[in-house]
């Protein structure tokens, strides 16, 4: 399966919530979820009857688009998840938050997760001073993400480290915006993550 193209806002609408795929867009009244807050396609507004799979199989969908990542990789990633110790939905979310491409959005180095995985697969973005372009990288807790030094003179870094300091990031990031970037202190616990994804749904999918 290609990684999808289409507009994706249709997504949102698709799975009924906001998925905030396209940043500061997804705040204002220009939103399609806000004009259109139902699914896509000519019946899309037709009342339909969701079976337990259904249900678990949209938690899945909605899990998979909010990060922006084929369903291979997923699936993927769930059975990694699902050999460590601890709650497999819990040790799920945690290692996608993980992500590279997670972790420069997170950090407000970009708007939206697609925008953070195109950053790093440019070569824009290094850890711990060396570059990485692999955007389903997992960081480490200690790991120092920030912009090459040769990428801070794009237009699109100047002035990027007053937007920064004025950020409040994730509990479990500490911010560096003199250097656009920032230190993974450790990795988020379940509560931290603010997302609304029932992940004992999705564990219940694949577990058939």
């Amino acid at each position: 399966m290609a990684r999808y193209t289409e507009a994706v806002c249709r997504q949102c609408r698709r799975e009924g919530v906001k998925l905030f795929l396209k940043g500061d867009r997804c705040y204002g009244s220009k939103c399609a979820f806000e004009v259109r807050a139902y699914a896509p396609g000519q019946h899309g507004q037709a009342r339909k009857k969701v079976s337990e799979y259904g249900i678990q199989l949209r938690e899945k969908q909605k899990a998979r688009r909010i990060y922006g990542m084929l369903e291979r990789q997923f699936h993927n990633c769930f059975e990694r998840a699902e050999k460590q110790k601890g709650i497999t939905g819990e040790n799920l979310l945690i290692m996608l938050e993980r992500r590279m491409d997670n972790v420069v959005y997170r950090l407000g180095l970009a708007d939206s997760r697609s925008q953070a995985r195109q950053l790093v697969t440019h070569g824009h973005i290094s850890v711990n001073g060396k570059r990485l372009d692999i955007p389903s990288a997992l960081v480490k807790a200690g790991d120092v993400i920030s912009v090459m030094e040769n990428s801070r003179g794009l237009e699109y870094f100047k002035g990027m480290a007053e937007t920064l300091a004025k950020k409040n990031l994730p509990v479990w990031l500490v911010g560096d915006a003199q250097n656009l970037g920032g230190k993974v202190d450790r990795f988020p616990t379940r509560e931290e993550i603010d997302l609304p994804i029932e992940e004992h749904l999705i564990v219940e999918l694949y577990s058939k």
